[in-house]
């Protein structure tokens, strides 16, 4: 048992890691590197390469599309539920989106050329979590989209406060309404209208770049339906969730 497999070790705080039969994640653990994952951090581009697989243990990272005129959408988030560079699993070509770091956190990487030639020869566990991650991804990215659509700013905004707590495992994170505006492809005014007012519900508070989720029930009753769709998908893609190891 390597030092990364240990009960609390680092591969059990990532769900796709965790959920690996023993022998698997024994394959895996020399190959994975323990890295920091700074905020801003761009993990790949546009038409770049993917040069390493991230599997996150904290932290957040964003994939949005750059439209013409500077304009940004994301269009889906990762945090320890899942692995940033999932082409690399689908044998795609280049990314079309950028995926940078959101929220900063912690991940084990692994370069994409070895991820390919382990993915290779591990038995079926890790194609079959990778595959049903790789529905999940699917839905969040139509829910994703239908929500921009459809659903009013302050819903969209709740839905993404909640998804951001679940991936931290924090009821508190770092968070500017630059960033936040950005995200929701909407003006900076209109978060800090929404941010206002969902401060006001007593859902949230805010102050010097910190979000708080100060009555989560409330928020949920502030957000789409698309928020629980999101989060009831990813559940089903994985076994039931032991105990999280505490970090450290």
């Amino acid at each position: 048992m390597t030092a990364l497999d240990t009960p609390g070790g680092l591969m059990a705080r990532n769900r796709i890691l965790a959920a690996l039969p023993a022998p698997d994640r024994d394959r895996l653990a020399p190959h994975l590197v323990h890295v920091d994952l700074a905020l801003g951090q761009v993990l790949y581009r546009p038409g770049g390469p993917v040069e390493h697989v991230y599997f996150p243990l904290t932290g957040v990272a964003s994939i949005v599309t750059e439209l013409e005129h500077g304009q940004v959408v994301e269009v889906a988030t990762v945090g320890d539920e899942g692995m940033v560079g999932l082409s690399v699993f689908l044998g795609a070509g280049p990314p079309t989106e950028r995926c940078s770091v959101q929220i900063e956190g912690e991940a084990l990487r692994v370069g994409s050329d070895r991820f390919r030639e382990l993915a290779a020869v591990l038995d079926g566990a890790l194609q079959g979590m990778l595959q049903r991650y790789a529905q999940a991804m699917f839905t969040q990215l139509a829910r994703n989209a239908a929500c921009n659509r459809s659903h009013h700013i302050r819903e969209r905004c709740a839905r993404w406060l909640l998804m951001s707590a679940d991936r931290t495992h924090s009821a508190e994170f770092p968070l500017t309404q630059e960033f936040l505006a950005q995200m929701l492809a909407v003006r900076r005014a209109s978060v800090s209208e929404v941010a206002a007012a969902l401060a006001e519900d007593g859902c949230i508070s805010y102050r010097r770049g910190v979000i708080t989720i100060t009555d989560r029930a409330r928020l949920e009753a502030n957000a789409c339906e698309c928020y629980r769709v999101i989060r009831d998908t990813f559940a089903a893609a994985y076994p039931p969730v032991r105990e999280r190891p505490e970090a450290g």
